[in-house]
């Protein structure tokens, strides 16, 4: 397993735009398809989304690879990652 943290500068667009930008957190397989999935909004607002939840009215666990040479200088530790998938 890979982990992931990356921040999203843009706002989602649409009608939950105001929830403003997000940090992403991803622990994917090794070729990069998403296993879990979190997403901390500046509003306070968290989705989480793995195999027990795949998707809500909200969004969806990601279903394409993550390109890991993009992704390579957002790698972080399981730990990390752990740490608040189990706080949210």
């Amino acid at each position: 397993m890979k982990y992931y943290k990356r921040n999203w500068d843009e706002s989602r667009g649409d009608e939950f735009d105001s929830w403003g930008k997000s940090i992403w957190y991803f622990e994917t397989e090794n070729s990069g398809l998403p296993t879990k999935q979190i997403e901390v909004y500046q509003n306070g607002k968290v989705l989480k989304y793995d195999q027990t939840k795949l998707e809500d009215e909200f969004g969806r666990l990601g279903d394409q690879e993550l390109d890991l040479i993009e992704f390579s200088e957002f790698e972080i530790t399981k730990k990390e990652f752990e740490k608040v998938w189990n706080e949210n």
